[in-house]
């Protein structure tokens, strides 16, 4: 097999090295804390600025347990830039941590064609993710509509989605 298949999922930055991920990021930007809530409202404790967080992200929301809020490990749902509130949720099978569709822009195709939107295909958008039935919808030329057959597990803006027909890797965009 290959050599880094059992490596766990990275949440860092490739081209920043072995150095803190968060100190990296205060280098160039200004923190902005703000409050993390739960999609209800109830305001759960402080983030350091959304910067430092990813959809799905677990480790280092520092919530913890919480009163009446059952044993489940809290998870990052959103990010909403406006009013600077991190939305986190309980529990890896939360519905806001799954998504059916996305789009996709600043496409690349291998072949230099757009794949046929009447064909079935699956799609990837995490690192060593199942291979995950969908169909497309061409919106233009650059965009493009994903609509799986089963939720997929935090979609995340500004990642890759690779799209397969069959073994055969078709090409992909950048979530939006």
């Amino acid at each position: 097999g290959l050599p880094n298949a059992a490596k766990k999922d990275s949440t860092g930055i490739c081209f920043i090295g072995e150095r803190n991920f968060r100190e990296f990021l205060e280098r160039y930007l200004p923190r902005n804390p703000g409050e993390m809530k739960t999609p209800e409202g109830r305001v759960l404790g402080q983030h350091q600025g959304l910067m430092y967080y990813t959809l799905g992200q677990r480790q280092g929301l520092g919530i913890g347990g919480t009163k009446d809020g059952g044993d489940e490990p809290w998870f990052v749902a959103a990010k909403d830039m406006a009013t600077n509130t991190l939305v986190v949720v309980q529990g890896h099978e939360h519905p806001l941590l799954k998504r059916s569709t996305l789009a996709a822009g600043q496409l690349n195709w291998i072949s230099g064609t757009a794949p046929d939107p009447a064909k079935p295909y699956t799609a990837k958008t995490r690192y060593r993710q199942t291979d995950a039935p969908c169909r497309i919808t061409r919106r233009d030329g650059d965009t493009l509509e994903l609509a799986f057959d089963a939720p997929q597990w935090a979609v995340t803006p500004g990642q890759s989605v690779v799209l397969y027909d069959g073994e055969v890797c078709l090409g992909g965009g950048i979530i939006t």
